[in-house]
């Protein structure tokens, strides 16, 4: 079980100003979803296999074709700065 003191000592390290109303609240709320957790914690999960998701998700995507671009000014025109062929961007990296 939690307690109003631990609920205040990980809002201090979550930089969270909790009133007193707060802590007594989320000190029960907390309670009871690790009250849950240790419901879960007594299922016998042996023979199931491990996932990642509840349900099966595919991601639906195109083949990445690569094709050279036919008006390579028009590109470099709306560019902020340029510098013959190529992009100009600010430097990111410092040189030590």
């Amino acid at each position: 079980m939690i307690d109003r003191e631990q609920v205040h000592k990980v809002a201090h390290l979550a930089r969270l100003e909790l009133t007193p109303e707060e802590e007594e609240k989320f000190t029960t709320q907390l309670g009871t979803i690790l009250d849950y957790f240790e419901q879960l914690s007594e299922l016998d999960v042996n023979n199931v296999p491990p996932t990642l998701r509840a349900i099966d998700v595919k991601n639906v995507t195109r083949a990445d074709d690569l094709q050279p671009y036919p008006n390579r000014e028009d590109i470099l025109e709306s560019a902020p700065e340029q510098e013959g062929d190529f992009f100009k961007v600010p430097k990111i990296l410092n040189e030590q």
